[in-house]
């Protein structure tokens, strides 16, 4: 069995209504271009904020999946 090798990108997905929906969304945006999509950790966690309110969640992630050379060509 030939070893694997994954590529790793940084995403950043947006809710508003959660950190963990902001995740999902970024994951499963990135699950309809990519194939074999692995591991997501999440590097950091922000808000915006409009006129002292709370109106979005992000969450910015590092994604794994695996990499296919004969695809990228």
């Amino acid at each position: 069995m030939a070893d694997s090798v994954y590529k790793v990108i940084e995403l950043i997905g947006s809710s508003t209504e959660s950190w963990e929906a902001a995740a999902k969304s970024a994951v499963e945006t990135a699950a309809q271009s990519l194939s074999d999509v692995r591991v997501a950790r999440v590097v950091e966690m922000d808000i915006r904020i409009d006129e002292n309110k709370v109106v979005e969640f992000r969450t910015r992630l590092k994604v794994s999946f695996k990499y296919h050379p004969e695809m990228s060509q």
